[in-house]
């Protein structure tokens, strides 16, 4: 069975998107709209996405108007897509909408993922359910030099630190790159390793 993990990118402060859902902060560091690929986690089969997510790719890229745009990020990879509403879907894309609890619904990405990767794309909610149902391996952040005033909060929760464990820092261009190991909320025979 492959991890499941939540990477993204995110101001100093905490935040994904800014105050009106935009990325373009993002976009406008170094290298920033086009991230190296070692970035991207590679074992990953599987994507999840929340509709916030998934509606702002599709609007920033014009992706119903040119649904090859969908494989240039997300491969032929299945993409689950967390919503409670009807919503279009990319010529060719395998999208499959889902809605309950990420508890409810994971024994079927993981079928799907077999024994790969499971990517949580965004948003911050849907990693924090994640995190909630016990099912997040590895929180993975590219850390770009901008501040911003609020928007979209990359973890909308409280996390104490004895849940993560720093496993890396690095510069990769002008961002910094931190990747943490989640620790389950169960009981481990061992309080040092990770679950």
């Amino acid at each position: 069975m492959g991890r499941i993990l939540f990477d993204t990118a995110t101001s100093i402060n905490g935040w994904i998107a800014d105050e009106a859902g935009s990325l373009d902060w993002l976009f406008a560091v170094e290298n920033g709209d086009t991230p190296d690929e070692e970035l991207f986690p590679s074992g990953a089969t599987v994507l999840v996405e929340g509709s916030s997510t998934y509606e702002w790719l599709l609007a920033e890229q014009d992706i119903l108007a040119h649904p090859e745009k969908w494989r240039e990020f997300h491969g032929e990879k299945t993409t689950f897509v967390f919503t409670s509403r009807s919503l279009p879907v990319p010529e060719g894309a395998d999208i499959r909408f889902v809605s309950g609890s990420v508890a409810d619904i994971l024994p079927e990405i993981r079928r799907v993922a077999g024994d790969g990767d499971i990517w949580v794309v965004g948003g911050g909610d849907l990693a924090g359910q994640f995190l909630d149902a016990d099912a997040l391996d590895e929180i993975a952040l590219s850390v770009a030099p901008v501040a911003l005033t609020g928007g979209a909060a990359l973890f909308p929760r409280r996390v104490e630190a004895d849940r993560l464990r720093l496993v890396s820092a690095t510069a990769v261009g002008q961002f910094a790159r931190l990747v943490y190991t989640v620790r389950g909320t169960a009981p481990q025979n061992d309080p040092t390793e990770p679950r």
